[in-house]
Parts: structure tokens; C-alpha cells; sequence
């Protein structure tokens, strides 16, 4: 039984540590996982870039304020998508312009804003026209015509998949409206060719085989290597999808940006955290002994875990979402605190231990159940209604108040449980009493 139970913890501590050394080493077995290192950090830790997008029209008008507000929303999205949540997009009405502020990626080397502002997505506009055929470039594909069928404010949603005709292609949702027009199109454009442009960048012309009355457009992306075909693919339904924009924009007058604090003011607060985290370490086991020691580990499990769900899906880390996950370890301390006080005194009612170790966690579940509740639908609000470092502090919020459910009560319970049921650590004095 002591043996079973001995296991038992040592299996928590194990998983803890795995996910340690792939929080710092960013690997595992050789297969690289992203760690630490990978974590996006947020413009006012590493810098990043500023750049002026000029919108470019067709007729060579001056874009309205409400024009600039709908891609000012769309940038905004793709930059949500990208889970890019430090940034700053502003309009300028009277240059016709819209800035865009973004960081660093966390693998960049040359920084070279830029290759950078292509993180962006193609500022471009999506249009199926119809095809001149006495107008082909030397490659035999179609120039543009100005015959424009549908654009890509008529797309309501984009889906990559693989093509029956092999490859992959990009399956469009349109408007109710855009369906329409393009029925009619496809009826009276049967065997000839459409042809997909973004600005005056040929994509496919598919021929058009038969009349298409629910409006299935398709792009196609043609037969090519298939890792190749599924990234352009997604890429390009990605940027559909985010929202087609109401003209070009071309990027110009691309800066780099200085970090305010710089990485020299984040290798302190790296340092500053390690000695937080030793000393409240030291607090824990001085006065709650064996269950003070088993919290260390949770708390340590608690942090690489929050690092993990940060880097894992590339969510930009920014001072707020810092502050973020400082609090959710506040909280996770303050959780085992509860149960380990909560132990203390059932024991001194002269429980035993088991029982006290039983009852001290029951006790404090509603307890702590309530406040991490009520701090993540908080949580919760930010992130849907917020935008930007807001966002980053929402999510390393929320993520560590769902981490203190498991490492603030049902992992300890389990590795305070199971040692206490080994000869070595049965005496009441190990438990605070």
C-alpha cells in the first residue's frame, strides 16, 4: 500500500517536471514543442514595427473615414486571428491612411520590418472577373479586365479543402446577393474561364462547366507540392475569411519600434519572479511543512502550465498578461493556504490525520471554488469585449484560474493523499499541528 501510494506521488511530480524541462527546453524526445522561448513578447517588452498603410482605389478617390473604420476592423481581426494581441491600429482620415503597430515575432533574427508586415496577410482586393482571351500575359494566364463578377466584401466565410481535380482549393460562402450574381455568370459563361484575382496578382481561372446556381465558388489553387498547396491554401482562406478589404493598401514608411522597457527591465522581473516564487516557497513549507513542500510543486506546475498555453497557441505576452499570471498565482497560493489552514485545524480538534486531511479539502473546495469563479467570468467578460494587451491580460488571467482548480486543490489532494499514507510522513507535526 505504502509502495502504491509513494508511486502515486512521485507520478505527479514527474508530470510536473516533464512539462518543466518542456516549458525551459522547448522539446521533448527531440520532437520541439513550443516553450518559453517561443512566447511572442508583447511591443513593450521587445520592440516591434510601425508602419503606414495608404489605401489605394481603383478610381483613384480618397478613401471615406467609414471606408478606413471597416479594414481599420478587419486588420483588427487578422490580428486576432494571428492571436497577435499587443498592437495598435489607428485611421487617419485626412492621408487616407491606417498605422499599424505590431511585435516581433519570437524567432526573429534579422528584424526586418519589412519581411515583418507580412505577418499582416495580403492587403489586397479579391475579385472574379470575366476573362478577355485576345489579353493574356506570356504565360497564357488572363490579365485583368475590370469585368468584375464578385469581390471579396461578397464573401461571407472561406474554407480550405482538397480539390477532386487534385491539389487544393479555397471553398468561398458568399452573400445572398453575390450568389445571384454569380448564377448568372456561370449561365452565361459556360466553357469559358473566370478568372480570380488579388489586386492584379493572378490566382486560377477555372473553366466554368455548367451553370452553378447556389453559387459555389471555388478557388483553385491547382495541382502543386501538397504541403505547399495546404499552407497557401489556409493562408489565403485565412485572409478571406478575416475580411476582404474595401480597397489596396500598400505598406510604406516601415519603422522599427524601441522597446519601453527593453530586455534588460525583463531579465529583472525574470529574477524578481524567481525570488518571489523561493520566498513564498519558504513561506509555505515553514509553516505548513509536508503539505507546504507539496504546494511548491503545484505552484511550479501552475506556472509552466500557464506558460505553456501561452506559447503553445502564440498568444502575445505583454506587462499586462504578465501581471496576469502573477495574479493567478496569488490566487493559487491563497488556495493552498485555505485547504493547508483548514488541515491545521481539524487536526487540532483532534481529528485524525486522514480524516482531517479529507475533511480540510472539502471544507475549503467551496471557498476556493467561489473566488476563482467569480474572478474567471471577470476574466471571461475582458477577453470577449476586450481588444489587445487587454486581451492578453484576460487570457493569462483566465488560464491560470483554471489551472488553480487543478493545481490549487485536485492535484494537491492527490499528492498530499497518497503521502500521507506512507510510513515516512504520518506524523501529525508534518501537516503543521
Amino acid at each position: 500500500m505504502d509502495l502504491k501510494n509513494g508511486l502515486k506521488f512521485l507520478v505527479c511530480i514527474l508530470i510536473i517536471a516533464i512539462f518543466s524541462y518542456i516549458t525551459w527546453f522547448g522539446q521533448l524526445f527531440g520532437i520541439d514543442i513550443p516553450g518559453v522561448r517561443d512566447i511572442r513578447l508583447g511591443i513593450d517588452i521587445n520592440g516591434g514595427i510601425d508602419t503606414t498603410l495608404f489605401a489605394v482605389k481603383d478610381d483613384g478617390s480618397k478613401p471615406t473615414r467609414n471606408e478606413l473604420e471597416v479594414a481599420e476592423t478587419i486588420i483588427n481581426r487578422r490580428l486576432d486571428n494571428l492571436n497577435i494581441l499587443d498592437r495598435d491600429v489607428t485611421i487617419d482620415p485626412d492621408n487616407g491612411s491606417i498605422i499599424v503597430r505590431i511585435p516581433w515575432k519570437p524567432d526573429e533574427k534579422d528584424f526586418n520590418p519589412q519581411k515583418a508586415i507580412n505577418e499582416l496577410g495580403k492587403m489586397a482586393l479579391l475579385t472574379f472577373q470575366e476573362v478577355d482571351e485576345s489579353k493574356l500575359d506570356e504565360n497564357g494566364n488572363p490579365l485583368p479586365t475590370g469585368k468584375i463578377i464578385i469581390q471579396g466584401t461578397d464573401v461571407v466565410d472561406a474554407k480550405p479543402q482538397p480539390s477532386p481535380r487534385g491539389g487544393m482549393e479555397v471553398q468561398l460562402e458568399l452573400t445572398a446577393e453575390a450568389k445571384k450574381k454569380f448564377a448568372d455568370a456561370t449561365a452565361r459563361l459556360i466553357n469559358q474561364r473566370i478568372a480570380i484575382f488579388m489586386d492584379d496578382i493572378f490566382i486560377s481561372a477555372p473553366v466554368v462547366q455548367t451553370h452553378i446556381p447556389d453559387g459555389n465558388a471555388v478557388i483553385t489553387l491547382g495541382n502543386r507540392d501538397m504541403k505547399t498547396a495546404t499552407q497557401e491554401a489556409k493562408e489565403l482562406a485565412d485572409t478571406i475569411k478575416s475580411g476582404a478589404l474595401p480597397f489596396r493598401l500598400e505598406p510604406k514608411q516601415i519603422n522599427s519600434i524601441s522597446p519601453m522597457m527593453g530586455k534588460g527591465a525583463l531579465t529583472i522581473m525574470i529574477q524578481a519572479g524567481i525570488i518571489a516564487f523561493l520566498l513564498v516557497c519558504l513561506f509555505m513549507v515553514v509553516f505548513y511543512r509536508l503539505p507546504g513542500v507539496v504546494a511548491c510543486f503545484t505552484l511550479l506546475g501552475q506556472t509552466v502550465g500557464q506558460l505553456l498555453a501561452i506559447a503553445w497557441p502564440g498568444i502575445t505576452l505583454t506587462l499586462p498578461g504578465i501581471a496576469g499570471i502573477v495574479l493567478s498565482i496569488g490566487m493559487g497560493v491563497d488556495a493552498n493556504i485555505i485547504v493547508n489552514e483548514r488541515i491545521k485545524e481539524e487536526l487540532r480538534s483532534g481529528k485524525t490525520l486522514h480524516a482531517s486531511i479529507e475533511a480540510g479539502f472539502d471544507r475549503a473546495f467551496s471557498a476556493v471554488f467561489d473566488g476563482n469563479l467569480t474572478v474567471l467570468i471577470a476574466a471571461i467578460i475582458l477577453y470577449v469585449f476586450g481588444t489587445g494587451q487587454i486581451l492578453s491580460f484576460a487570457y493569462s488571467l483566465g488560464t491560470g484560474v483554471i489551472l488553480n482548480f487543478v493545481t490549487g486543490i485536485y492535484l494537491p489532494k492527490i499528492m498530499v493523499k497518497s503521502i500521507s499514507k506512507t510510513g515516512i510522513a504520518q506524523k501529525r507535526w508534518l501537516y503543521g499541528a
